[in-house]
Formats: structure tokens, C-alpha cells, sequence
């Protein structure tokens, strides 16, 4: 089982959102708890307090198959952290689906380590262009 997304949402409509590991987000509530999210998808820690809303989505895959979900909906919620082509604008994510060709395939190439889920949503963005 792969985390897909890494969220929850406290109760005063505020999501917390961790992309990568160690991205750790915390949030004062409007009923004073702090809610935080942490781990990006790696690992899953965050505040329990019972009040939030755990928005989490796991899928199940394997390198070449991917059994839950269609390519289609993966491409859409999975998301990259981009600086831009030449690495000097401000962090922004984007969703797989959105990538340019040259991007994905400059990412496939270069990026070491990078996590089997997001390698295999990405050669298949690639195969269905």
C-alpha cells in the first residue's frame, strides 16, 4: 500500500497537507487545539485529537500494473514540486497529468531515489501521450 495524499482537515475547514518527508504543517484551530500533518508520502504522523478529517487516499499498485486505481485518477491526484526550468521560481506543485513531456522525461532521468509510485504513474503519463 502507497499514500497517495498525506492531509487531514481540522475543524475549522483548514487542510493540512504534507507533500514530502519531513514537511512537517501545523495549524492552530479556531477551538485552540493545534492539528499538525507530517511525513509526506513516506510515513503518516499527525495530530488525533477525533475531531478532524483524515483525508488520506492509499492506493495498491505494483511497478507494472496498477490494480485500484485508473491511470487516469492517479495522474490527476499525484503531484510533483517544480522550481521551474531553470530551478529559480518559487516552489509550486503540480499534478502528473499537467506535466509538460519534457518535464516528466527530464524528472524520469535525473531524479534519483525517486518513489516507485510516482515512476510508475509518471512512464505511464508518458505511454498514453
Amino acid at each position: 500500500m502507497n499514500i497517495i495524499v498525506n492531509a487531514l482537515r481540522t475543524p475549522d475547514g483548514t487542510i493540512l497537507e504534507s507533500k514530502s518527508r519531513h514537511d512537517y504543517k501545523e495549524h492552530v484551530d479556531s477551538n485552540g487545539k493545534t492539528y499538525m500533518v507530517d511525513g509526506g508520502l513516506e510515513y503518516l504522523r499527525r495530530s488525533a485529537h477525533g475531531d478532524e478529517i483524515d483525508m488520506q487516499t492509499r492506493l495498491y499498485i505494483s511497478l507494472n500494473h496498477l490494480i485500484d486505481q485508473p491511470h487516469e485518477t492517479q495522474a490527476r491526484v499525484l503531484t510533483w514540486g517544480t522550481y521551474g526550468i531553470d530551478g529559480d521560481q518559487p516552489l509550486r506543485w503540480i499534478a502528473i497529468a499537467d506535466m509538460e513531456t519534457d518535464h516528466l522525461k527530464a524528472v524520469l532521468e535525473n531524479v534519483k531515489g525517486i518513489q516507485p509510485i510516482l515512476k510508475t504513474v509518471m512512464l505511464n503519463e508518458l505511454r498514453t501521450r
